[in-house]
């Protein structure tokens, strides 16, 4: 089959959206989780319900849900109580938008059309309607605010015919090839005609995971650094504590970025913690705050130097560098030298993903929270030009993190998955945690997945029922 006759021959499995709901579901941290310049202390969780119909009448629904983290998709000096109105507002929105959206296809081609087509006019226009002192939603929280409906449709395609969504990648039920969507601007690029998301899968997905641990910069490291208004809910506060109750082996240090001698002085103290405790792999975590690659390599050069086995575990760098890529335009080929060098923030969508690659970035840290949609494109993109791929949380709770981990068990990453939603608010997640327990608990330094099971994410909502507040949007036909 070539790619024109991929594009233009419908399939029989197509659907359209032709209902959509939206809950809003809040939750506290059990500690503070600092981003950047800003701290963490609360999240609303949008969790979305998509039904979706095929050409011959049939619906089905499904279910998608990201934390808006506001502070990760806005950072601005900017009131946060306005970033994070703007945000909800837009949620909704987006729920109206996507119930109204009845393009027929899989879910991969609806959720790039829905971008294509609403979310960047949506932007754009918001964009020529804000005054000039004051800054616009971004594109990358446009994208937040979609990423539930987008895991819904998927979730309610592997529902109407009853299959894991991951079974549903391939040519059987995709319309067209890779070439619709990756499009290549020269001659050196990969083709990717004839291929299909199937192809860059891991196939059958691991039903365990390496577990990441995220080291925050507020984090107390030793006894002498606790403060007496710690948690006392009976999981661990301290560093060694998580690592020997958790068996933890991978270790992310976030670090400030504009202070070098802090950051190289942390990296010390929580390898040496770590490496006394059996904690085999760590990785950097700058904040997005470095402008210079100087300042990155300085740190690593020094550490090769002084502390050759911290350095030697270091599996890889994530996002030192500002959001927009576009303006900045750093040369970072000196620093990839180094270690692997992983987009996360700026990676928006593929194309994003080969910019940076044309800078020296060689890798990639995919999220659902940018919607899966745009996390399997670019996971495909880069896969084909040989970067290296990670998937990180956005303190995934909930069912966002078994949608968050089961794309993690079918790519090939560097190693595991980053989780920590278990150490931010635990608690958050206990309904879901009696179906699948090995999911919001690290045992072994893993997670496992072997619970979900059926269609769709198998997320089995029918044994953990949660009670749901009434719904902010619902519009257009659900499947009840």
């Amino acid at each position: 089959m070539n790619a024109k006759q991929a594009v233009s021959t419908p399939k029989p499995t197509d659907v359209k959206v032709v209902g959509a709901e939206l809950y809003f579901l809040p939750v506290e941290t059990r500690v503070p989780l600092k981003f950047g310049h800003e701290t963490l202390t609360s999240v609303t969780c949008a969790r979305a319900r998509v039904t979706v119909e095929d050409r011959q009448g049939r619906r089905a629904s499904g279910w998608g849900e990201t934390p808006l983290s506001v502070q990760w998709v806005w950072p601005s000096s900017l009131d946060y109580a306005f970033r994070s109105q703007a945000i909800h507002s837009f949620t909704t929105q987006m729920a109206k938008r996507w119930a109204e959206f009845r393009e027929f296809g899989h879910p991969l081609q609806i959720g790039q059309r829905f971008q294509d087509q609403v979310l960047t006019p949506e932007i754009a226009r918001l964009r020529t309607e804000t005054p000039n002192e004051q800054p616009s939603l971004p594109l990358l929280a446009g994208l937040l605010c979609c990423a539930a409906f987008d895991i819904a449709t998927y979730d309610a395609f592997g529902a109407l015919h009853e299959q894991p969504i991951w079974s549903l990648l391939g040519h059987d039920y995709i319309s067209s090839d890779l070439s619709e969507f990756l499009k290549p601007d020269g001659a050196d690029e990969f083709s990717f005609a004839g291929r299909y998301v199937a192809d860059f899968l891991k196939t059958p997905g691991d039903h365990q995971l390496e577990a990441w641990h995220l080291v925050g910069g507020l984090d107390p490291l030793s006894p002498d650094e606790l403060t007496g208004t710690e948690p006392q809910d009976g999981h661990p506060v301290l560093l060694r504590e998580w690592i020997e109750r958790d068996g933890l082996r991978c270790l992310k240090v976030k670090l400030r970025g504009n202070d070098q001698a802090w950051d190289y002085d942390r990296l010390v103290q929580v390898a040496n913690i770590g490496q006394s405790s059996g904690v085999q792999h760590l990785t950097a975590d700058f904040n997005c705050t470095v402008t210079d690659p100087a300042y990155v390599i300085e740190v690593l050069d020094r550490l090769q130097s002084d502390e050759p086995a911290i350095y030697d575990s270091l599996l890889y760098v994530e996002q030192p560098f500002p959001y927009d890529l576009e303006r900045y335009e750093i040369d970072v080929s000196q620093l990839a030298q180094r270690k692997p060098l992983l987009m996360d923030e700026s990676a928006h969508d593929w194309h994003l993903v080969r910019f940076g690659r044309r800078l020296g970035w060689n890798g990639v840290a995919l999220k659902t929270c940018k919607t899966l949609t745009g996390a399997l494109l670019s996971m495909c993109w880069a896969q084909a030009h040989g970067m290296s791929l990670m998937v990180q949380d956005l303190t995934n709770p909930m069912l966002a993190q078994l949608s968050h981990l089961q794309l993690a068990a079918h790519c090939h990453t560097l190693r595991g998955v980053e989780t920590n939603a278990m150490q931010f608010y635990p608690a958050a997640s206990d309904i879901e945690a009696r179906v699948h327990p090995g999911a919001y608990r690290r045992i072994g330094g893993q997670v496992d997945l072997s619970t979900l099971q059926g269609p769709g994410f198998g997320y089995r909502l029918a044994e953990s029922a949660r009670p749901l507040p009434e719904p902010v949007v619902r519009i257009g036909a659900l499947d009840d």
